[in-house]
């Protein structure tokens, strides 16, 4: 199956974010600094995982 790299971002950028929030608001506020490092979490994943080229299929 191949996924487009689109798709991987999508799906990283949220995996970060998520992960981010939730450690953010374990406290029960979520301050400026909190929602800053959640923006660059999913910003970071989207380019990060959009510019690592999916493996080649090899034939065995």
């Amino acid at each position: 199956m191949r996924i487009s790299n689109i798709a991987k971002s999508i799906v990283g950028g949220l995996a970060a974010g998520a992960t981010a929030a939730v450690t953010a608001v374990q406290d029960g506020v979520l301050t400026t600094g909190e929602g800053v490092t959640i923006a660059l979490a999913v910003l970071g994943a989207w380019g990060i995982v959009y510019a690592v080229p999916n493996r080649q299929k090899t034939n065995v």
